[in-house]
């Protein structure tokens, strides 16, 4: 009974002060400016940008060059016949840091262009995300296949485009994302036949021999592992990784 006499005073003290702290919400305003767009408060868009941060893994995978680069490195890793070995974390890692390597001009564009102005409140969030979105699309344009903008666009029957600057962002990813899988499967592809034929050779030689019940892999293992070390493989992978994307 006293615990809900002191709830209910609680609760008579606390009413009255939000009540009159109701008209002071003011920062969540939109404000109309001189030249016909709107302004929005600074509560909007940290709301807006906290928004967006949880878009974020979406974006990195579906707007970067992350998604090419992961999965060449997961069919190496197939190829090697290595299994876990590097782990997920690695390859996942492997993989952020080479899209930032490849991603940074684009990123240094952005920061110039909108994230700079912004911040000393130069240019307002609207005309902001439109100049940082510029260098984006220039970016997922280049390594997007003509055919596979054609056929979204045919499946969305929006019909032919003047200019590069008229494929919708709707359009462009989609297309930007199958572009990058075939890419990666093209290169994981060449990737994976010389191992391959290590495999077959070895497997060859054991039926020869007779040694049916003993696994090529654990024979071709050691063989798979010394000839990407010959050959400096991960300094190959990753080069071609980074030159494969041309802006």
């Amino acid at each position: 009974m006293k615990f809900r006499i002191l709830v209910l005073l609680s609760l008579l003290t606390v009413v009255p002060s939000l009540a009159s702290a109701a008209p002071g919400f003011a920062a969540l305003t939109v404000e109309p400016t001189g030249s016909g767009g709107e302004t929005y408060s600074v509560t909007l868009q940290v709301l807006a940008f906290m928004t967006a941060l949880s878009l974020l893994p979406a974006a990195l995978m579906m707007m970067t060059s992350f998604v090419r680069i992961l999965i060449v490195l997961g069919i190496l890793r197939q190829a090697l016949g290595t299994q876990s070995s590097p782990s997920n974390q690695v390859l996942i890692g492997l993989a952020l840091f080479l899209s930032l390597f490849v991603m940074m001009p684009v990123f240094d564009t952005i920061y110039d262009d909108a994230v700079g102005p912004y911040l000393e409140e130069q240019i307002p969030a609207d005309v902001a995300l439109q100049k940082a979105a510029k260098p984006l699309r220039g970016f997922m344009l280049a390594q997007t296949r003509d055919e596979d903008l054609m056929l979204f666009s045919d499946i969305s029957r929006s019909g032919d485009f003047e200019t590069p600057d008229d494929v919708p962002f709707t359009l462009l990813m989609p297309a930007f994302v199958t572009s990058e899988l075939k890419t990666a499967f093209q290169i994981g592809f060449l990737v994976l036949i010389p191992f391959l034929v290590i495999d077959l050779v070895v497997a060859t030689l054991l039926m020869s021999m007779g040694m049916m019940m003993l696994s090529p892999m654990i024979i071709s293992l050691p063989f798979k592992i010394m000839l990407f070390v010959l050959i400096d493989g991960w300094s190959l992978i990753m080069g071609t990784l980074a030159a494969s994307f041309v802006v």
